[in-house]
């Protein structure tokens, strides 16, 4: 059974660029069925599915992020990243990874933007 677990700087500052590590286990990220995707919740607010990404990197993103996402494959590590530019307050949130959406989520890193 495929797992995620997330991983992530906890801080970063306005202005900056995020780095989330997704490792996955039990089985291989290069599978074409799976959807490797990026969900946060912030604080008080509902969950939001920032993008996911397939085997050979075709991505698809949440339209409301504008362009400051950016998910990758690493096949070598058996890993997939996002990256988010720009970040604000508004990005402060739990993110989560999941092999697939709908589907289970991993355990979660807590981001916290500050100014």
């Amino acid at each position: 059974q495929v797992q995620v677990q997330e991983s992530g700087p906890g801080l970063v500052k306005t202005s900056q660029t995020l780095s989330l590590t997704c490792t996955v286990s039990g089985d291989s990220i290069t599978k074409n069925y799976y959807f490797w995707s990026w969900i946060r919740q912030p604080p008080g607010k509902g969950p939001e599915w920032m993008g996911g990404i397939i085997a050979d990197g075709a991505a698809y993103y949440n339209p409301s992020l504008k362009s400051r996402a950016s998910m990758s494959v690493d096949t070598s590590k058996n890993q997939f990243t996002l990256q988010l530019t720009s970040v604000t307050v508004e990005d402060t949130a739990v993110y989560y990874c999941a092999a697939r959406v709908p589907g289970p989520w991993g355990p979660g890193t807590q981001v916290t933007v500050s100014s």
